[in-house]
């Protein structure tokens, strides 16, 4: 079976180190210090912007009076937008309103789900969602384990080697993705990372290829394990989209919440620069700049703080989404191990 490992890990499967990073920025970075960092930004830009690309600011102001007109769009949109996204967020959430047959069918999957994992651990499936995976990844180890000693008598040398270095990969991303998930609650992004860190698909379709392989080399035994190993694998697929979803959930609610604490003092703010701000207000200069620049851009960036920050929940959600697209053995980014592959 030839094929190099494409890396289990998210940052192992990122090529280049400027990848690594922004994808470090997209996922990694707490979302309220991304919103705090993008608005000071903005802060910074536009008062750049006010203090010298304009050379005389609160001659504009009285000239065309921009912040006026500006400020009023910003009131707008902010009770526009919020409600927007506020209902949005509850249109998504009302997926778990229904009537008590619906509600008792989606019980019934949930238990039936359980009982066939259990069924395969030989033991009570953990009820918090990160204990439940790494339970999952710490069978798919002792599956691994059980395959490798069972095919270590095989007379064919390369089927036994093959054997090894599935097993042995197992168990490095095992490890790692067991140490993440260890004292983590629900809610942190940490349990997601760590779900997503723990590459099931290529390892279903090594499995898979061995199979295909060396069937006719394998005892009844070795088969069993071997099958045994990709029936565990095939769980993690489902109980990873599961918890993404709950994450997801878990997350607008945050965001919707969020949205509304930051949404009343940036209309209040906007709202009194609309109404009072003129021309002769906060004469003076502060650092060489006028007061006027300092107290419309932070007007701005005030104003924008609850659209930064359905940005930076959005920046993470959208990347997730996008990188756990397929489930089960599809690989949709390319990568070398996949490539080096024989198929005939």
């Amino acid at each position: 079976m030839s094929g190099s490992n494409p890396g289990n890990t998210m940052r192992e499967r990122v090529g280049s180190r400027r990848e690594r990073i922004r994808l470090y920025i997209l996922l990694n970075v707490n979302r309220r210090w991304m919103t705090f960092v993008l608005a000071v930004s903005m802060f910074v830009t536009l008062l750049l912007l006010g203090a010298f690309a304009v050379p005389s600011f609160r001659r504009y102001m009285i000239d065309y009076d921009p912040a006026r007109y500006v400020f009023q769009a910003y009131v707008g949109a902010l009770i526009t937008g919020v409600t927007l996204v506020v209902t949005i967020a509850l249109n998504v959430l009302s997926q778990e309103f229904g009537p008590l047959g619906e509600q008792r069918n989606r019980m019934s999957g949930s238990m039936g789900f359980r009982a066939d994992a259990e069924d395969i651990f030989g033991a009570t499936s953990p009820p918090e969602p990160n204990d439940f995976l790494r339970a999952l990844v710490e069978n798919t180890t002792e599956k691994a384990d059980a395959l490798e000693e069972a095919a270590a008598g095989n007379e064919d040398e390369e089927f036994v080697e093959d054997v090894q270095q599935l097993a042995e990969d197992i168990q490095d991303n095992a490890n790692v993705v067991g140490d993440q998930l260890e004292n983590r609650a629900f809610g942190e992004y940490n349990v997601v990372k760590a779900a997503l860190d723990y590459n099931y698909s290529w390892k279903i379709s090594q499995a898979r290829r061995l199979q295909d392989l060396y069937e006719d080399d394998m005892n009844r035994e070795t088969l069993r394990k071997l099958v045994d190993l990709v029936d565990i694998l095939g769980f993690y697929g489902p109980a990873r989209e599961h918890i993404k979803t709950l994450y997801f959930q878990w997350q607008l609610v945050d965001l919707s919440r969020g949205m509304l604490y930051l949404s009343v003092p940036s209309l209040a703010i906007t709202s009194a620069l609309a109404m009072y701000l003129a021309p002769t207000s906060f004469p003076g200069t502060f650092l060489g700049i006028d007061n006027l620049v300092w107290i419309s851009s932070a007007g701005m960036a005030a104003g924008s703080l609850p659209f930064l920050f359905l940005t930076s929940f959005i920046l993470r959600l959208a990347t997730i989404s996008k990188r756990t697209l397929a489930i089960g053995p599809f690989i949709l980014r390319s990568s070398e191990g996949s490539q080096d592959i024989e198929w005939e």
